[in-house]
């Protein structure tokens, strides 16, 4: 088994290679797909709980080491995963936001109530000049979303100006004074958020006239006028795409760049009881798994309806909000959404990664909720202390799929993975040619007992082997702590051909992402 046979022992794993289902994977390098759009990759930053406020921001005269008020550590650990995007400021707390109450000096900035998010008070310390620093800092592009529930078309243009004028009106004045010359660098700005709930409780219909109506007044310099972005639906319902595509036109006037759209993935498939971030059974490994692919058919579905109003495929499908949704951790105020992370959301992600990838030609951009403390996070925080996670090593292990050319790929003698009356494909994989040349492979094995062999061909190439990262530990719920934040984290991964015939050992849970050699 090479040198996976040291691994194996090292996590206390045990099985015998005539054990394994074979499945057959074979990625065709001559023909190139659509390119996988780096903000796939996009995080979500929301004012709630600790996701900002500690997590993030500690501002200039905390104890813990900042730069300008953002704690370096998490920063740092941010830039290392080649975060390119950051959605900003919710969520359901974006329709509530003024954001005139985040510029100024901080100790004079309005204090409010965040209704959405545990009744705590909000002081607006971090507003527009603290986010886009944020975003400078990781080298990232700017969602900013705007407050369409509680806002006003004046107060939505008014922002997008305060933030792009260049010129000396009166707003672009004001950004000066508070301390930023030049335009910030808008990418992208939605109207509104989640309008089908939190966002205002309306009807495709009427929203789709409110976007029309707050699009039309929204401008900037051509050269910055950021993509806009319609507040779509959630799992099955495609009403919200339909009507929002329905005008797309080639003489159409107004802008409408994407559509976005929300799924949560939630181990019982119930609200009121969502189940255990940690210490599941079995039968809550296995549900997150058939809830979690739903998205495929949700995004499927979606094309389906865009793809007959808009053809040529002017509009995008972001899903900037996704991830698992457990309950609360015993002891965490309800409203701040604090849940542990383990392999199981790892093994998420990459599932999701990896249907994402297949869909790159509507799939712009996505934006798992949330980035620090919040939901499937990539960091926790406690006071000082900061822990990594394995949905973190995760997106680490995928960086070179950021704006990468996809490669069609076939499996076939694909195992199932079953308990009980459910079942999921066992293996799932996705290839890509990355900017580098290279041709990478990622490869998720969702079955939590059962390892597997992957066979490998790529027709026409001659390759010697494989190398990379190996995600996978002895539990289920494995995850790191404060005590212990190594418990989880990548290990190298390779395998050689043998006699021209490329194979790969999967041990049960894993995710591996490797280069072909």
């Amino acid at each position: 088994m090479r040198r996976l046979k040291p691994l194996i022992a090292a996590l206390g794993l045990s099985f015998s290679i005539g054990s394994f289902a074979n499945t057959h994977i074979t990625i065709d390098t001559t023909k190139s797909g659509p390119v996988i759009n780096k903000n796939i990759y996009g995080q979500f930053a929301e004012h709630l709980g600790r996701g900002i406020y500690e997590g993030l921001w500690v501002g200039p005269e905390s104890g813990i080491p900042n730069t300008r008020g953002w704690r370096n550590d998490v920063v740092g650990a941010l830039k290392d995963i080649n975060v390119p995007l950051v959605r900003w400021p919710g969520g359901c707390f974006a329709d509530e936001y003024h954001w005139r109450d985040g510029i100024g000096p901080r100790d004079q900035r309005p204090v409010k109530v965040n209704t959405n998010w545990g009744g705590v008070e909000e002081d607006n310390a971090v507003g527009t000049h603290e986010f886009f620093d944020l975003v400078e800092i990781l080298g990232a592009e700017a969602y900013v979303n705007g407050n369409l529930g509680t806002g006003t078309p004046q107060e939505m243009a008014e922002w997008l100006e305060y933030m792009t004028a260049e010129g000396k009106s009166t707003l672009a004045e004001l950004r000066r004074k508070n301390g930023r010359d030049k335009p910030f660098q808008v990418q992208y700005f939605a109207i509104g958020n989640e309008a089908w709930g939190c966002g205002g409780n309306m009807t495709p219909e009427y929203y789709t006239n409110l976007y029309n109506h707050y699009a039309t007044f929204l401008k900037a310099p051509a050269h910055n006028a950021p993509k806009l972005i319609a507040s779509g639906g959630h799992t099955e319902d495609t009403s919200w795409a339909a009507h929002l595509t329905a005008n797309v036109k080639p003489n159409w006037s107004l802008k409408m760049d994407a559509v976005s759209f929300h799924y949560y993935t939630l181990p019982t498939g119930k609200w009121d009881k969502k189940g255990a971030a940690i210490g599941f059974p079995e039968a809550e490994w296995m549900s997150t798994l058939v809830n979690t692919l739903r998205m495929d058919d949700f995004i499927v579905n979606n094309k389906k309806v865009m793809d007959k109003n808009d053809p040529e495929k002017k509009v995008g499908f972001y899903v900037d909000e996704w991830g698992t949704w457990y309950d609360v951790e015993a002891g965490e105020n309800p409203g701040f959404l604090y849940q542990q992370n383990s392999l199981r959301d790892a093994v998420v992600a990459a599932l999701n990664f990896n249907i994402f990838h297949k869909h790159a030609d509507r799939v712009h951009m996505t934006n798992i909720a949330q980035m620090v403390n919040v939901l499937q996070a990539m960091i926790l925080t406690d006071k000082e202390k900061m822990i990594l996670t394995p949905t973190y090593y995760a997106y680490k292990m995928y960086v070179p799929f950021q704006d990468a050319t996809s490669l069609p790929v076939s499996l076939k003698k694909v195992s199932q993975y079953r308990l009980g009356k459910s079942s999921v494909p066992a293996i799932s994989a996705s290839a890509a040619r990355g900017k580098d040349g290279k041709v990478y492979l990622a490869l998720v094995n969702a079955n939590p007992n059962q390892a597997e062999t992957v066979a490998l061909a790529l027709p026409g190439v001659t390759a010697s082997g494989v190398s990379g990262q190996l995600l996978t530990a002895t539990a289920m719920d494995a995850h790191n702590t404060f005590a212990n934040p190594n418990a989880i984290k990548p290990v190298s991964y390779s395998a050689k051909a043998v006699n021209g015939k490329l194979s790969l050992e999967l041990p049960a849970k894993s995710v591996v992402v490797v280069a072909v050699e």
